[in-house]
C-alpha cells in the first residue's frame, strides 16, 4: 500500500483539497439560502446548476485538456472554481449563484478528469486496485470533512467562502507540480446511450435513477435539516453521516452483489432507499431527536451511495472488457443528467408541499425504480455470480477514474506535445 501510495501522494493530497474545498461550499449555499428565507424550489434551482456544469463539463472538459495540456488546464479550472466561490461571497443573489454553481460545476468535472488523469500515468497495472481504493477514501474523508468545516466561520460572513476558496486555490500546488504528462485522452471514448440502453436497460435506469436521488438529497437535504431547527453543528452531522454510511456499506453491499444476483441486491438497497426516505419523512411531521435522525440518514447515505456502483456493475457485466472505460463516461452522463433534474423536482414539491416532500420523492423515485428492477429480474434471467463482473466501489468524478478499475482496460499510451519540460 505505501509503494502504490508514494508516487501519487501529492496528487492525492491535491484532490483532497479540492474535494475539501467543494465539500464546504456545497453545503454552506443551501444552508445560507435557507437563512435568507429563499423558496426551495429556487434553491433546488440553485443547487441543481452545479449538476448541469457538471454534465457540460464531462462532455466538453476533456476536449479542453488536450488541445491546452494538463498543468495549464487544471490551473485555469482551479482558479475559476476558486473565483466562483468568491463571488458567492461578494453577491448574493439566486441567479448570480446558479451560474456560478454552474461553472463550479464544469470546472470540477475537468478537474477530476485531469487529476484522475495523472493517477492513471503514475499508477502500474498491478496496483491500479490500490490506487483506486485510496482515491475513494481521500475523496469520501475529505467529503466529510468539508461538511464540518461549516462549523468554523459564521454562516451569513465572508469566512467560510474565503476558506472554500482558499482549499480549491491550494490543491494548485502539490499538482501543478507533478512533472508527468497525461494519458491520450482521445482514445476514451463514449459508448451511446442507445447501446448501453440496449446492453443494460436496468444499468442505465439505476444509473439515472441514482443520480435523481443522490442529486435532490445532498443539494436540498440542508434546507430539510434547517426547517427542523437544527443548529449549524447538528446541520453537518445530518449531511455528513449519510457520506459515512455510504463509504461503510459499500464493501458488504458489494460483497453480496458478487455472490447473488446483483439485481437482488440492488431491489434491496432501493428498498432501504424507500424506507429510510418514508421515516425521514414521517420526523419531519411528528418530530424527532437527533440521534433517531442520524441514523435514518445513516442508511440513506449507504443506499444511495452503492446504487450507482452497483448499476455500473449490472451495466458492465453485459459490455465488453474494451468498452466498459467508454461505457462508465456514458453512464457518468446518465447519471448527471438525472443529478439535474432531481432537484428541481424535488424543489418544486418541497416548496409546495412542505421539507418533507423531499424523502416523499426520494421515496417514489427509489420505488419506481424498484419496480423497474422486479420488471427486468422477470424479463432477463441473471447471469451466474460466476459470469458477474466484481463490484468496484466508485464515486461520481469522471469517466477516467474507471480506467484504474481493475475490471477495465488501462488507458492508451500517455501522449506529449510541445508543451515545456514542467508541464510533464
Amino acid at each position: 500500500m505505501l509503494l502504490a501510495l508514494r508516487p501519487v501522494f501529492s496528487l492525492l493530497f491535491g484532490a483532497g483539497l479540492l474535494v475539501l474545498g467543494n465539500g464546504l461550499i456545497g453545503i454552506l449555499l443551501p444552508v445560507r439560502l435557507g437563512i435568507e428565507k429563499v423558496s426551495p424550489d429556487i434553491s433546488g434551482l440553485v443547487m441543481s446548476a452545479y449538476y448541469l456544469g457538471f454534465m457540460m463539463g464531462s462532455v466538453l472538459g476533456q476536449d479542453i485538456i488536450r488541445r491546452v495540456g494538463h498543468i495549464r488546464a487544471f490551473a485555469a479550472f482551479a482558479a475559476l472554481a476558486t473565483a466562483t466561490s468568491l463571488v458567492h461571497a461578494l453577491f448574493f443573489d439566486v441567479i448570480v449563484w446558479a451560474v456560478m454553481r454552474a461553472l463550479t460545476g464544469f470546472c470540477l468535472a475537468a478537474l477530476y478528469a485531469t487529476i484522475e488523469s495523472w493517477l492513471n500515468v503514475k499508477t502500474s497495472n498491478d496496483n491500479r486496485g490500490q490506487v483506486l481504493s485510496i482515491y475513494l477514501v481521500t475523496t469520501y474523508l475529505a467529503t466529510l470533512i468539508g461538511q464540518l468545516l461549516i462549523n468554523v466561520q459564521e454562516i451569513k460572513g465572508l469566512g467560510l467562502f474565503c476558506l472554500g476558496a482558499l482549499l480549491m486555490s491550494l490543491s494548485l500546488v502539490p499538482v501543478v507540480l507533478t512533472r508527468v504528462a497525461g494519458p491520450e485522452l482521445a482514445g476514451v471514448k463514449r459508448l451511446g446511450l442507445r447501446v448501453l440502453y440496449n446492453a443494460s436497460p436496468l444499468g442505465v435506469v439505476a444509473t439515472w435513477g441514482a443520480g435523481m436521488l443522490s442529486g435532490a438529497f445532498y443539494a436540498l437535504g440542508a434546507i430539510y435539516a434547517g426547517s427542523l431547527n437544527l443548529n449549524i453543528w447538528q446541520i453537518s452531522l445530518f449531511m455528513g453521516v449519510p457520506i459515512f454510511g455510504g463509504f461503510v456499506l459499500q464493501w458488504p453491499i458489494g460483497r453480496l452483489s458478487d455472490r447473488f444476483d446483483r439485481r437482488t441486491v440492488l431491489l434491496g438497497v432501493l428498498s432501504m432507499c424507500v424506507v429510510s426516505s418514508v421515516v425521514l419523512s414521517v420526523f419531519s411531521i411528528s418530530g424527532a431527536d437527533l440521534t433517531p435522525l442520524l441514523i435514518a440518514v445513516v442508511f440513506l447515505g449507504g443506499a444511495l451511495a452503492t446504487i450507482y456502483p452497483l448499476a455500473v456493475a449490472q451495466a458492465y457485466d453485459y459490455v465488453d472488457r474494451a468498452d466498459m472505460v467508454g461505457a462508465s463516461g456514458g453512464l457518468l452522463l446518465v447519471w448527471a443528467i438525472g443529478g439535474t433534474v432531481g432537484p428541481l423536482i424535488a424543489s418544486f414539491f418541497m416548496g409546495r408541499f412542505g421539507p418533507s416532500a423531499l424523502f416523499v420523492y426520494l421515496a417514489i423515485i427509489a420505488g419506481a425504480i424498484a419496480a423497474f428492477t422486479a420488471y427486468r429480474m422477470l424479463a432477463r434471467q441473471a447471469r451466474p455470480a460466476a459470469e458477474q463482473t466484481s463490484f468496484v466501489s466508485m464515486q461520481t468524478t469522471s469517466a477516467i477514474a474507471n480506467a484504474l478499475d481493475p475490471r477495465t482496460d488501462p488507458l492508451p499510451e500517455f501522449y506529449y506535445n510541445d508543451e515545456d519540460p514542467g508541464d510533464r
